[in-house]
């Protein structure tokens, strides 16, 4: 950005102005006060330390720096303390790319995790061991490569675009899977938690589910699965593109470079793609809670299974004796049915025997009554006319009034008497509304 620089200058003071006639104060000043000053501050203490030591400024300043680097080193030696590989320090600088800049630095145990400060720090204690003027200063060589390879690490790893493009090609972060035969053998959840871990660093979704353990419920292992098998990786490859030349006039070379590095990308991530999901595959085939969840869910399918199967049986069952009760009940009704004809038909019989019996003693009545005569024996128009008046008494009732009549003639022998009742008996039926007045002619 274009900085533009305006000078603007003071405003021309007015002619004839003077500050004895025009100038207008805008405040007070207050009257002094005497205060006790005490010798304290860096200043103080650095003017003290130089008349103790009786240095000058140089000299004090020197030796300040001096303590100062001593101080930081004795800071950084416990946590930055790799020992330094004699193959690095003799590396070119222009094969940067090549390089490891954690172990440039000395925190390749951090890698991915080193944070910004350490990464700074690391820098500092690099540049105070290796700077050509420090070497030179000692007598060494002033060969300066390997302290470009540290300018290098630090401008990669400081910069957030060109780390995440180091660290996607970072192999030395990876963690290899281990063999089926490992996993068999030692912890499941060790051993594969330490890879998830390490492909973690990749995900655009923060934080990663972990692992988890045997203890892990269903739904935990089912959502970490599920977050792999969709795994949002910013996980790129321009870190091993193919240098694209700076010429302009050969342009086309350029767009030739820039189209094999863009497929080149591609590639890598389909290819790194595939592997993950192997990966995931491999460890979801021997993950023992899957075994487990799998077994409790056969267990639950056989027990639905099971308890369809039984309640299908209850049921059929109990369709079968449905249906056995139902015939049984059938049978006994048609049985009842049957018998109940049967002793209709036997009582149809029997009260018809009675009634031809009862009628045979009416009629018997009649001729024990002389059919209805005075005396002597009765005309033949007499006994025809008493016949036709009993058969039609007969006709006008029931068996049981029949049986009535019956029972009161049995054991009648008088006449006048067995006349009286058949008298009743017309009576009665008249009363009834079944016979007329007089229609009973031998028994008017």
């Amino acid at each position: 950005m274009d900085v533009v620089q305006i000078n603007l200058p003071l405003p021309i003071l007015s002619e004839g102005w003077a500050a004895e006639k025009d100038f207008q104060p805008i405040g007070h000043l207050s009257r002094a006060i005497d205060r006790n000053i005490e010798p304290v501050g860096p200043h103080f203490l650095a003017h003290a330390r130089r008349k103790r030591h009786k240095r000058t400024f140089s000299e004090d300043d020197r030796i300040q720096a001096q303590a100062n680097v001593k101080k930081v080193e004795d800071d950084d030696a416990g946590e930055i303390s790799e020992p330094e590989d004699p193959l690095m320090l003799q590396r070119e600088a222009k094969d940067w790319k090549g390089q490891d800049h954690y172990a440039v630095l000395g925190i390749s145990r951090y890698r991915w995790r080193a944070t910004e400060d350490q990464i700074k720090r690391a820098h500092r204690k690099k540049v105070l061991k290796h700077h050509p003027d420090k070497k030179a200063a000692a007598g060494g060589t002033e060969d300066d490569q390997f302290f470009k390879c540290i300018q290098k690490a630090t401008e990669v790893l400081l910069d957030p675009v060109k780390r995440r493009q180091f660290d996607s090609v970072d192999e030395a972060a990876d963690v290899e899977p281990p063999t089926k035969k490992e996993t068999q053998k030692g912890n499941f959840y060790k051993l594969w938690g330490k890879v998830f871990e390490a492909e973690g660093r990749f995900s655009n979704k923060q934080p990663v589910p972990k692992l988890g353990n045997e203890k892990s419920p269903k739904e935990e292992v089912e959502a970490f699965y599920n977050f792999w098998y969709n795994f949002d990786s910013w996980r790129t490859f321009e870190y091993l593109d193919e240098d694209v030349p700076d010429d302009n006039e050969n342009r086309d070379q350029k767009r030739h470079v820039e189209r094999k590095n863009a497929n080149a990308r591609r590639k890598k991530k389909t290819e790194d793609t595939t592997r993950l999901r192997k990966l995931v595959d491999e460890a979801l085939s021997l993950d023992p809670r899957i075994k487990i969840f799998q077994q409790e869910e056969r267990n639950r399918k056989n027990k639905r299974r099971n308890e369809k199967e039984a309640e299908q049986k209850r049921l059929a069952e109990e369709a079968a004796k449905a249906k056995e009760e139902e015939a049984r009940l059938q049978a006994e009704k048609e049985a009842s049915e049957k018998a109940n004809k049967e002793a209709n038909k036997k009582a149809k019989e029997a009260a018809k025997n009675a009634a031809k019996k009862n009628k045979r003693v009416v009629r018997g009545a009649v001729k024990d009554a002389n059919y209805f005569h005075a005396a002597g024996d009765a005309p033949a128009a007499q006994i025809d006319k008493a016949l036709n008046d009993v058969d039609l008494i007969i006709t006008k009732i029931d068996n049981e009034e029949l049986a009535t009549l019956t029972g009161k003639l049995n054991g009648k022998k008088d006449a006048g008497e067995i006349k009286q009742i058949f008298q009743d008996e017309v009576a009665r039926l008249v009363g009834a509304g079944k016979l007329k007045e007089g229609e009973a002619q031998s028994l008017s």
